[in-house]
């Protein structure tokens, strides 16, 4: 099959940098990206491509070069479906707060809707890919759904993870590590792979085109994400028993970075990880895991998440602590909101918490961020539920200049780690707060000496 016309159901992190880049690279194919959500299609729309909804370096011209050429967005989900061979499935499947499973499992309950909704309109046969993160087996259910209220059409079903990192995107699509593709060992079950992984040829070598079988290709990446989240955590372990001890948790990464086995990447203690993924996809392990009885498995990946939400309380605490044990009425400025640079994407970020923690505490909490709007912020807190949207809104202030927001303050947190922050005049924002001034760097982006000879009392992770 040769492939001219692709639908995403899904225009988030995932769907709308994805399906940019496939455009970008096929100009051949036509792409066209559907979401219910009127407001997202809009902004995809956007005759300023700057204002697209989702910040990734690179992503806005990509964007500028394809959309209206071969790059669509609309709201016009069943003719998209209905028109196209390969349909991508790039919705939400968030953690479960309801029912069995809860706190844990994915919700699949938009995968069903959009397997439904393909089945309804489908009239030709269709390749249907999953790009949305999926617990094991997903793909039998959707495969199940579309074979029995069909209309006699063929499907074929795909499992085509992402392995994007937010912040490098763009550079993540162009120049992958590997591009991975489940799929049925049949002969049409291999035709619809093969079919993917000429789309995916046309700029990526074909000797990183990795081809499995579903299930390997689903649980893939669940491990993938497990084992990256798990060096964090190990690290930020070590960050806590290195200020204890008076060892220097930068030098340790240093060293055993160096030892080939075990490499440098994702080594770098911080206030903890956060983005759509990793919790989600090790809460998803550890539910599998429990499902088939698996407690010591369950047991082992969870610790990774309780040792990520330790560090973000870690981190508040020490605050509190070092503040003389309150920070009652006291401005405490965040710099940065979003979970990781280069991105708007705020989901799990440890700012959250921390900034929860700290009005529990009754702190008064500023906030700057080059690229997170004062709506996603307060929508981020009042999630929690911890307290009412108007006391969230009267207990953060959200500032679009960093001197600003840190005029008057007790304390500056660095919670995201944006290049921006280690270019300022800290010897300004020292004149401008309340003596003793303090400088928490959750993200040892910052230089201590120098900060310190300024005559901030600096208190970084780790040392």
């Amino acid at each position: 099959m040769k492939i001219t016309k692709i639908c995403c159901i899904g225009a988030g992190y995932v769907g709308g940098p994805t399906m940019a880049v496939i455009a970008q690279k096929c100009p051949h194919i036509q792409v066209t990206v559907v979401d219910l959500n009127e407001q997202r299609i809009k902004d995809w729309n956007d005759p300023n491509t700057e204002n697209i909804p989702i910040y990734e370096p690179g992503l806005s011209e990509i964007v500028a070069e394809a959309r209206g050429r071969n790059l669509f967005f609309s709201t016009e989900v069943e003719k998209a479906i209905d028109e196209a061979q390969v349909i991508f499935i790039s919705v939400n499947t968030p953690t479960k707060t309801y029912g069995k499973g809860k706190g844990m499992a994915a919700d699949l309950k938009y995968i069903e809707l959009c397997a439904r909704q393909i089945a309804k309109v489908a009239k030709q046969n269709k390749i249907v890919v999953e790009k949305s993160t999926l617990p094991v087996r997903t793909a039998e259910a959707i495969k199940s759904i579309l074979d029995n209220t069909g209309n006699g059409v063929q499907f074929q079903i795909l499992s085509n993870p992402e392995f994007l990192a937010e912040g490098t995107a763009v550079t993540d699509l162009l120049n992958p590590d590997r591009i991975l593709i489940g799929g049925d060992a049949t002969p049409e079950g291999e035709a619809a792979i093969n079919a993917l992984v000429d789309v995916y040829a046309n700029w990526v070598d074909k000797d990183k085109i990795l081809t499995t079988n579903v299930w390997s290709s689903e649980l893939s990446k669940l491990t993938a994400n497990a084992f990256l989240a798990q060096r964090i955590s190990s690290i930020n372990a070590m960050s806590e028993l290195c200020e204890k001890t008076g060892a220097d948790v930068n030098e340790v990464a240093k060293a055993i970075g160096m030892d080939s086995r075990i490499g440098s990447k994702f080594l770098k203690a911080s206030v903890g990880f956060g983005g759509s993924c990793f919790q989600k996809d090790i809460l998803n392990l550890v539910y599998i895991a429990k499902s088939y009885g698996l407690n010591e498995v369950a047991d082992y990946w969870e610790q990774v998440i309780i040792m990520n939400d330790h560090q973000k309380r870690r981190f508040s605490n020490k605050i509190v602590q070092t503040l003389y044990n309150t920070v009652a009425g006291k401005k405490i400025t965040f710099l940065g909101w979003a979970f990781k640079k280069d991105t708007n994407d705020t989901r799990e970020s440890a700012a959250i918490y921390v900034a929860d923690d700290l009005i529990n505490e009754q702190a008064e909490v500023s906030v700057y961020d080059p690229k997170v709007s004062r709506t996603k912020m307060l929508s981020d807190l009042d999630y929690l539920e911890t307290r009412t949207s108007e006391e969230n809104n009267s207990s953060l202030a959200i500032f679009n200049n960093a001197y600003e927001a840190c005029k008057g303050a007790h304390a500056v947190a660095v919670l995201t780690e944006w290049d921006e922050f280690t270019t300022y005049d800290w010897q300004k924002i020292y004149d401008s707060m309340h003596k003793p001034a303090f400088l928490f760097d959750g993200r040892n982006i910052l230089n201590a000496k120098e900060l310190e000879g300024i005559g901030f009392i600096y208190k970084g992770i780790g040392s």
